[in-house]
């Protein structure tokens, strides 16, 4: 093929930096999948921490296993979806609030680690420990660390990370205004709600699903113009 007839480097940036959300909109919607479908086998087996009394051990555990062992990947999709996000903003980023988004973003992956591995850890104590465990101390604490983590901490990391959000959104118009508008009293439930309730939790991963499916249906508008408006330039 000649040098003539290769793409101008400037549309091949255009085609790369286009297909960056798209790339940001599949991890999104993928994380809000796994991670969804992890926390609807979760809530259906285990009790309220207030009320559990881990009869949900002596049952088959292979498909809780199963939705723990989804947490990881749901976790890298996620990142990925924080870091196309930010490339999103573009020049448009505001260093401080994109600081804390990011930040909020990590430890919200790191946090749900910590619940996954504990959670982990509780079932391999139940079948390799003593008949008593459930009936002791250390499930009681084990399974309220549990609660602490994914129901309060976690949570209130997700309300930081949408409400920094919508305030770059408004900000920078990158998003529409009435996605930011939306996305601020939906971060106020999860940051003020105390509730040991796994399904409560459930409202993040609708969120990402709502952004990334709304960036993967705009961004077929938007690559044409791009691209047009590179070829006039």
């Amino acid at each position: 093929m000649d040098a003539s007839d290769a793409p101008p480097v400037s549309a091949a940036i255009v085609e790369m930096r286009a297909a960056t959300p798209a790339a940001g909109a599949v991890a999104g919607i993928l994380f809000a999948v796994l991670f969804g479908v992890s926390v609807m086998i979760v809530a259906r087996t285990m009790d309220k921490a207030s009320i559990d009394t881990g009869a949900w051990l002596e049952r088959d555990t292979r498909l809780f296993t199963f939705a723990l062992g989804l947490i990881p990947f749901a976790g890298l999709f996620f990142l990925w979806f924080i870091a196309v996000v930010r490339a999103h903003l573009g020049r448009l980023e505001d260093q401080f609030f994109s600081t804390v988004f990011v930040g909020s973003g990590i430890l919200f992956v790191a946090l749900l680690f910590s619940a996954a591995a504990s959670v982990g850890a509780i079932i391999a104590t139940a079948e390799r420990g003593t008949s008593g465990f459930v009936a002791g101390d250390a499930y009681l604490y084990g399974r309220n660390v549990v609660a602490q983590i994914f129901g309060i901490y976690a949570l209130r990391m997700a309300a930081v990370f949408q409400m920094s959000q919508a305030t770059l959104w408004l900000r920078t118009g990158v998003m529409p205004r009435w996605m930011a508008l939306i996305t601020f009293p939906v971060a106020l439930v999860l940051l003020f709600i105390v509730t040991t309730s796994n399904w409560v939790i459930l409202i993040f991963p609708g969120w990402v699903l709502m952004v990334s499916v709304y960036i993967l249906l705009t961004r077929t508008r938007v690559r044409p113009e791009a691209a047009e408006g590179v070829h006039h330039g």
